[in-house]
């Protein structure tokens, strides 16, 4: 399915169509960890490069990954969670200080009941969820998503931008003066992830190594933990974030305390996500798809309310524990003012299409255009 919308054509395929020399069989679960440390060690080793061309085959055919890397600690990935369920424990009041829509949300905390998932406005994207298999099915999206959200900027910003609004000021909240410090470390650690891999996914396609990361240069990589009250939205089935594809270039999620995260797979498989101890799961967006001219597909996901979700509410209302449900999630970005157009192109496509479905377009205008979609920019 190709929807149109706006001046864009947005791919809502979920079928097969991929570069020369990367194979076609399918899985239905997710593959093993790819093993950063070999390309960490010697990037050019044949254990690395055999872990690049895995990243590059993986998510052609699964759109997302897991990754085991040896810098990542996870024990800051606890203090994280611990400070972030301790900031959304607070009144609403105080939170929505923090709050800043003239910059389209991109800074500090989102309320509850604001963003849209495209499933909610766009047809395409209901006939989609329409087509799957049972087992395999979205929940169709009723309203604005139940979760909160806060957006930390993680690195550094371009003095000059097209794009102030995306470039803004991190928001500090009150009484919490190690905020910052405990963002910073566990964003900058996603982060250092989820740049070396991409250049893995690069060598794989048999780009140079730098072929996206390059492009990455000031970008508006954001820590971005969602927020969910258990408490208050704890029924099975609660559509906590629905169905949608990411619009950055890669996600990289941490461990959640509570489940309830699903992500579908190129060939329509709809998977539980169980990220492996000492591992980040990676999933493809929107950027990515276009520098690949469609190779890679962004990954659909949605976060619901399972018996799962359930069983650990009950544990942590057991242990008198925090029944806020906070994702560890980076969003990736290509700088704003570098322009996405595809370095490579799926095998047997016609060039002339592909580039016509993915015309030269600034990324800071691609982010604008999906965030009016969700109702986050208004202007």
């Amino acid at each position: 399915i190709n929807a149109e919308y706006g001046d864009s054509s947005v791919s809502l395929s979920l079928s097969l169509s991929l570069p020369v020399g990367i194979h076609t069989f399918l899985h239905f679960n997710m593959e093993e960890p790819i093993e950063m440390k070999y390309y960490l060690e010697n990037p050019t080793s044949e254990e690395a490069i055999s872990e690049c061309k895995r990243v590059a085959d993986i998510f052609c055919r699964m759109g997302a990954l897991t990754v085991r890397d040896p810098r990542v600690t996870f024990e800051d990935n606890s203090i994280f969670l611990d400070m972030v369920e301790n900031y959304f424990n607070q009144p609403t009041e105080q939170k929505l200080k923090d709050a800043r829509p003239e910059l389209s949300y991109q800074v500090g905390a989102t309320p509850e009941g604001v963003e849209n998932p495209r499933c909610l406005v766009d047809p395409a994207c209901k006939q989609l969820i329409d087509k799957m298999e049972p087992e395999n099915k979205a929940h169709y999206p009723t309203g604005p998503d139940a979760k909160w959200r806060y957006f930390h900027s993680i690195g550094p910003r371009p003095e000059v931008t097209q794009f102030p609004s995306f470039h803004s000021q991190n928001i500090m909240p009150e009484g919490f003066l190690e905020w910052n410090k405990n963002m910073n470390n566990w964003g900058e650690k996603l982060a250092n992830c989820g740049h070396t891999l991409s250049q893995m996914a690069a060598v794989g396609f048999g780009l140079h190594p730098l072929a996206f990361t390059e492009l990455m240069i000031n970008a508006p990589h954001m820590l971005a933990p969602t927020a969910s009250d258990l408490h208050k939205h704890g029924k099975i089935n609660t559509i906590l974030a629905g169905f949608h594809q990411d619009l950055n270039f890669i996600t990289l999620h941490g461990k959640s305390r509570f489940p309830g995260l699903f992500i579908w797979l190129r060939n329509g498989k709809k998977i539980p996500v169980s990220i492996p101890d000492g591992c980040i799961l990676a999933q493809a967006g929107m950027q990515f798809e276009y520098l690949t001219g469609g190779s890679v597909l962004a990954g659909y996901h949605e976060v619901v309310v399972t018996d799962q979700t359930l069983s650990a509410v009950q544990r942590a209302k057991d242990n008198n524990k925090c029944l806020w449900r906070i994702s560890s999630t980076l969003f990736l970005h290509i700088a704003s003012d570098n322009v996405l157009k595809p370095l490579l192109f799926p095998s047997n496509s016609n060039e002339s299409a592909v580039l016509n479905k993915f015309p030269p377009i600034l990324a800071g205008n691609q982010v604008e255009r999906e965030l009016k979609v969700i109702k986050l920019h208004k202007y």
